[in-house]
């Protein structure tokens, strides 16, 4: 349990709010809505509107309109949407782990986080006339590690109405007369479960992102602001009370972060991240046995999800036991042997217990189980590096 317990859990990087198929953040709950003391220190900072986010510019409706101007039916302009990026961006257009951007960003750098490109794919769609809705995606808990915290991040997807079947496109499936816009391929061959979302929810989910960006990078003020933008957008968003409970723990105001979480959980039940966090401010606050039940409870709730144990395996790995945290990943790897990431650590774990052979092993099983053309380019440059070292290494 050391993995789990000597971190924070933060809820960032994509979609922000976890729950179960069967649950959905309640805006009914009967307890009452905290009342946010903000630090004395914090100050209020200005924030994207929601038009911002979702605003085109002038010279990209254009080349849209001139793009799709020959497409008559509503299936042809859905498909253009995405041909349109595509010609106008690079054939690696999917999700990365980059910043949360508004719609006109995101065309301008095109390799953006899911989220960013679903907002540009909803706003194009609009434009277009195309009745378009948002979906959240239930996948599994994953998270990747940023500068200290655990980031949790989760998934989104376009849902528009298509009567019509499409021709083979990699970025679409058809669901239920609907052609859905996925940006991420393990989501596309998965096809989880999905439920709709509003587009109140993704505008504070897009603050509630750029609030965790600003956390991660100790910028307090615009932290607090994003959050308390998410909240006055959308105050049955759970995510955004457990992040503001992030940062007022890192404020040192732990009655406030108590309070956040406690919300959080009473808005979803679901949201283990708020119940970790929770758990970690019980024993910061002399009540281990709360805490460690609660974490125990937690464990055993992920014990069947990969991703969880490579989260463990890469704290492991960032506090020097390579030992465990390739127990992890192999455990991980047993699991669901198509992931990348379980390789990836098995390579750099072995890499720092000297042991060269497996750890170029476990770097070409990455690159050949990775989704994007970044992934495998990142592991190309990896094996060039490896091999540089070792042949210093045999010349000296």
């Amino acid at each position: 349990m050391s993995a789990v317990q000597g971190k924070h859990y933060l809820l960032a990087a994509c979609l922000l709010s976890l729950s179960a198929c069967s649950t959905t953040d309640n805006a009914n709950i009967s307890v009452p809505i905290p009342i946010i003391a903000p630090p004395m220190q914090l100050q209020q900072q200005l924030v994207e509107s929601e038009q911002q986010i979702f605003q085109l510019d002038h010279s990209l409706k254009q080349q849209l309109s001139a793009y799709v101007q020959t497409r008559k039916s509503a299936d042809e302009i859905a498909y253009s949407v995405l041909s349109f990026l595509l010609t106008n961006g690079d054939n690696s257009l999917s999700y990365q782990s980059t910043s949360t951007q508004t719609a006109s960003q995101s065309y301008q750098n095109l390799n953006a986080n899911c989220l960013s490109l679903t907002i540009l794919a909803y706003s194009l769609a609009e434009h277009l006339g195309l009745k378009a809705r948002f979906q959240k995606v239930y996948v599994p808990e994953y998270w990747a590690l940023n500068q200290g915290f655990n980031l949790l991040t989760g998934h989104i997807n376009l849902a528009i109405e298509n009567k019509t079947k499409l021709k083979d496109s990699s970025l679409f499936y058809q669901r239920n007369q609907r052609l859905i816009i996925d940006f991420d391929p393990n989501s596309r061959q998965a096809r989880f479960a999905t439920s709709s979302l509003s587009k109140k929810r993704v505008t504070a989910m897009f603050y509630n992102n750029k609030g965790g960006e600003a956390l991660v990078n100790k910028q307090f003020d615009l932290a607090y602001s994003y959050f308390k933008a998410a909240i006055n957008t959308d105050s049955s968003f759970s995510a955004s009370w457990g992040n503001l409970g992030v940062l007022f723990k890192q404020l040192g105001d732990l009655k406030q972060a108590e309070e956040m979480y406690r919300y959080a959980i009473a808005l979803n039940a679901d949201n283990n991240t708020a119940q970790g966090n929770l758990a970690l401010l019980y024993k910061l606050t002399d009540r281990v046995a709360e805490g460690d039940k609660l974490l125990a409870e937690l464990d055993r709730k992920r014990q069947t999800n990969p991703y969880y144990h490579i989260s463990l395996g890469n704290s492991d790995y960032v506090s020097g036991d390579y030992t465990n945290a390739i127990s992890h990943y192999k455990k991980a790897n047993a699991m669901s042997p198509t992931l990348h990431e379980s390789h990836f650590g098995l390579a750099r774990s072995y890499f720092e217990l000297n042991n060269i052979t497996k750890a170029e092993f476990h770097l070409r099983k990455a690159r050949k189980k990775a989704d994007f053309v970044h992934e495998i380019q990142r592991y190309d440059n990896k094996l060039i590096a490896l091999k540089s070292l070792t042949a210093k290494a045999n010349h000296y």
